[in-house]
């Protein structure tokens, strides 16, 4: 069974309606922790979810103060703390459970009154190969929002267009300086060196989340293997559910100390000759 993803054509734009929902749920539950984390803030007795919040502005800080000065990374500690927050957050969605609706003909597979392009698609290509037959085509409604890369490459655009605003407007010389160094003939090396830390920053994300849902896939398809195979689909799951977990605080991790370290290198390039 194919599982596809419930793209739909608006306005001339395709839009994946399970990155829509996911990134709305997403960031439901970061504010939710946030605002129930600060809702009743206490010195004496501090509950659970502040406690946890003060723990990650302690870390975030301790991020910053390993880039840069935390006098001047300290404007940054909000921007820490939501991209760490929302990106973990993301990363487990996909990892309990998934929600896979079924669709058998092109007339139901609509939404909104827009047809599921992929399905459509898929089911059409199916028929012409095996008239006749019945087929089925499945729709992905829940996965980990960072599995999708114009997500993941999203989140990195906005930090490359945050860097390079910081360097422009608050080290301007040494900013466009930096790029023909140390002779002029590196001016495209350095150019090119830029975009490939934006392509890096998104697809490292996305790789390593996208890959591990894959598994996941692969490892519940193995229930249709017998006994044995669903003994293995059950051991392997919880495995790989354990180090998901591992994965998805890492690449939260490093997404928000490379922010750092690209923010700290726009506005303190060569700061000695100042």
């Amino acid at each position: 069974m194919l599982h596809e993803s419930p793209i739909i054509q608006l306005g001339g734009f395709s839009i994946d309606l399970s990155v829509i929902i996911m990134l709305v749920v997403t960031c439901a539950i970061v504010f939710g922790l946030a605002f129930a984390a600060t809702r009743n803030l206490s010195v004496d007795n501090p509950g659970k979810l502040q406690n946890f919040l003060e723990w990650v502005v302690e870390f975030v800080q301790g991020l910053i103060s390993s880039t840069m000065d935390l006098k001047k990374g300290k404007p940054f500690l909000s921007l820490g703390m939501t991209l760490i927050m929302f990106i973990f957050v993301g990363n487990m969605l996909g990892l309990p459970f998934g929600i896979v609706t079924e669709f058998d003909n092109v007339q139901s597979a609509q939404v909104f009154g827009h047809d599921i392009v992929p399905v459509k698609e898929a089911l059409e290509q199916a028929q012409a190969t095996h008239p006749g037959e019945a087929a089925h085509v499945g729709v992905n409604w829940w996965k980990s929002p960072t599995a999708d890369a114009g997500v993941s490459i999203g989140l990195a655009l906005m930090i490359f267009v945050l860097v390079h605003f910081l360097g422009i407007f608050r080290n301007t010389k040494a900013y466009f300086k930096h790029y023909v160094q140390p002779f002029p003939f590196f001016l495209p090396i350095n150019l090119i060196e830029q975009f490939s830390k934006l392509l890096t920053h998104g697809m490292r994300l996305f790789g390593n989340i996208f890959a591990g849902e894959v598994l996941i896939s692969v490892l519940l398809k193995m229930t249709a293997l017998g006994v044995g195979g669903m003994v293995a689909s059950v051991l392997g799951l919880v495995v790989w559910q354990g180090f998901s977990i591992f994965v998805g605080s890492i690449q939260a991790f490093v997404f928000t100390i490379l922010t750092f370290v690209y923010i700290s290198q726009s506005i303190d390039t060569h700061e000695e000759e100042h």
